[in-house]
């Protein structure tokens, strides 16, 4: 049987073995993301429980382990809803364009030394281009919709994105100075030698600024107001039912581990242990990689349990009066540092 198998490869052209070969690798990564996209709405909902004191889901199958599937289930069975005077094609595809940069950006983030889907020398840029993309989505949802509500959320949700998306941008210089490269595997290699090799120490504020950025990028609380249920009833997606609505909520969860593992990548040392000494040497780089996107992805849940919403004025002063001139600043100590003292080391 393998003899046929490997004879039936070996016979196939050089292209369509090509083609296979990299949806098999697609495949291998987006459905295990899927996975985990499920299970985190599951996390989500058991951690944020324990934290008020209650059970959370606790019904379907042991534990409630069968939560999501049973929830996927259900919006797969519902009937999809297209209000009146919507534009139809772009109400259906606005689901699509909010998911689609979240799953791509996959292709560039290196799992461990050896695992990775393409190995591109600009994929820091790649990555800063898709992410971009997303609030494309979220805007001709809201338009297509044709509901003010929707307007309303969607307009929110983009000024926010727009906002906190140059602050990222700006952290994401600092890490291309330091580590001197815009390829990730190798940004990565730049912080080998221990948990004070990491990027997280020497440029601390654009961390946090990044990850506080993520936060506010993914419409995750407490920077919520685009879906602000108290005031404008969802967002973007209250005309949306069924398997749209689906969509859009993977594709916020999908980009929330997107976030955690650039994060990780960028500033943590990817799948580098933190001390290069027995034990840590012996858990396996996948699995620290993993670790350290699962304790980032905590602490987008623990956020939301903790903080209450804010004022949307607020988000907007946060994004360009507070975020944006500390990551200017401190590329600017960065620049005299490593080019005008003697202290340069300390950020390479």
């Amino acid at each position: 049987m393998i003899d046929f198998v490997l004879a039936f490869w070996n016979g196939l052209p050089e292209w369509s073995r090509i083609g296979i070969a990299n949806l098999a690798k697609i495949v291998a990564i987006v459905l295990p993301l899927m996975l985990c996209v499920a299970y985190l709405t599951y996390a989500e909902r058991k951690i944020i429980g324990y934290m008020q004191v209650r059970i959370g889901p606790n019904r379907v199958g042991p534990r409630g382990w069968l939560q999501p599937i049973a929830d996927a289930v259900k919006l797969m069975f519902k009937e999809i809803i297209l209000p009146t005077k919507a534009n139809k094609f772009l109400f259906l595809t606005a689901p699509i364009l909010a998911l689609a940069p979240a799953l791509v950006a996959w292709a560039v983030i290196p799992f461990t030394d050896t695992l990775w889907l393409t190995n591109i020398d600009a994929g820091l840029l790649f990555i800063l281009a898709l992410t971009s993309m997303g609030v494309y989505g979220v805007i001709i949802a809201g338009w297509a919709s044709n509901s003010k509500y929707a307007l309303l959320g969607s307009l929110r949700s983009a000024a926010q994105i727009v906002a906190y998306e140059i602050a990222m941008g700006f952290a994401l210089v600092g890490v291309l100075m330091a580590a001197g490269s815009l390829n990730l595997r190798e940004i990565v290699h730049a912080q080998a030698g221990g948990i004070h090799q990491w990027y997280w120490l020497p440029l601390f504020p654009l961390f946090l600024v990044y990850f506080i950025s993520g936060v506010a990028e993914t419409n995750r609380a407490p920077f919520d107001v685009a879906e602000g249920e108290s005031e404008i009833v969802a967002g973007f997606h209250v005309e949306y039912s069924g398997m749209p609505f689906a969509v859009f909520f993977l594709a916020e969860y999908a980009n929330m581990i997107l976030i955690a593992a650039l994060a990780t990548v960028l500033f943590l040392g990817g799948w580098l242990p933190p001390f290069h000494a027995e034990p840590f040497t012996w858990v396996p780089p996948l699995v620290w990689f993993l670790a350290k996107i699962s304790f980032l992805l905590f602490c987008f849940l623990w956020f939301r349990a903790t903080f209450p919403r804010y004022r949307y004025d607020q988000i907007m002063r946060l994004g360009w009066k507070v975020f944006i001139p500390i990551t200017l600043v401190w590329i600017g100590v960065m620049g005299v540092a490593m080019f005008l003292t003697p202290w340069g080391h300390l950020f390479h």
